[in-house]
């Protein structure tokens, strides 16, 4: 951990100042990894300690209300889905979408041509509605597509060394027990800012 946060504070350090609160990315390249295999199509996330700073949850219900966060109703979907630039400003402003089962046919019909290439479509709610919002907003999203990298967000500039530090071991921890060769399959390891030169670690 103590060689984790100097290399924050290095990163922090050799970094331009920007006049806007950066992010923290980890990029993880992997190896020994078929992205092919519809098994190592990773799309999930990753509760983080600690958060990684704002996240834009919005919920697709007719039913729910005062859950913390954005409630699009069908009426709602509806008039998305005859404004496709509104369509497209909130798929790319929103981190993570959820539905009720009963509005899953409704979002599928009038914005799965605008959720679905950007791996974006809502899970079906299962269980308390508030816990889960609460629970992505201190969540990171780890996707596999087509190549064998992996990018996500693990904090912002304003947040402690150690809370960043806490937040990469949990996403790299969760990788272990989820690819198939667990360490084996974690090769060259680099964290960025925004706007910065990536910086390799040593895990």
């Amino acid at each position: 951990m103590e060689k984790l946060v100097e290399k924050i504070k290095k990163l922090r350090e050799s970094s331009k100042k920007r006049n806007f609160v950066q992010s923290f990315d980890l990029i993880i390249n992997l190896k020994e990894f078929d992205t092919k295999k519809p098994e190592n199509k990773i799309n999930e996330e990753v509760v983080l300690p600690h958060g990684r700073g704002p996240v834009e949850v919005v919920v697709f219900s007719d039913t729910l209300k005062d859950i913390g966060c954005t409630v699009l109703t069908s009426k709602d979907v509806e008039n998305l889905s005859k404004n496709k630039r509104a369509a497209k400003k909130l798929a790319n402003k929103t981190d993570f979408f959820l539905s009720e089962p009963a509005m899953m046919a409704i979002v599928g019909k009038h914005l799965g041509q605008i959720l679905a290439p950007r791996q974006k479509m809502p899970k079906v709610i299962v269980g308390d509605p508030r816990k889960l919002v609460e629970q992505l907003k201190r969540s990171t999203k780890i996707k596999i597509k087509d190549a064998p990298v992996i990018q996500c967000i693990v904090g912002k500039q304003n947040m402690k060394d150690e809370e960043i530090a806490e937040n990469i071991t949990a996403v790299l921890k969760h990788l272990e027990h989820r690819l198939q060769k667990g360490k084996k399959n974690i090769g060259k390891v680099l964290l960025k800012l925004s706007m910065s030169k990536p910086l390799e670690l040593e895990v």
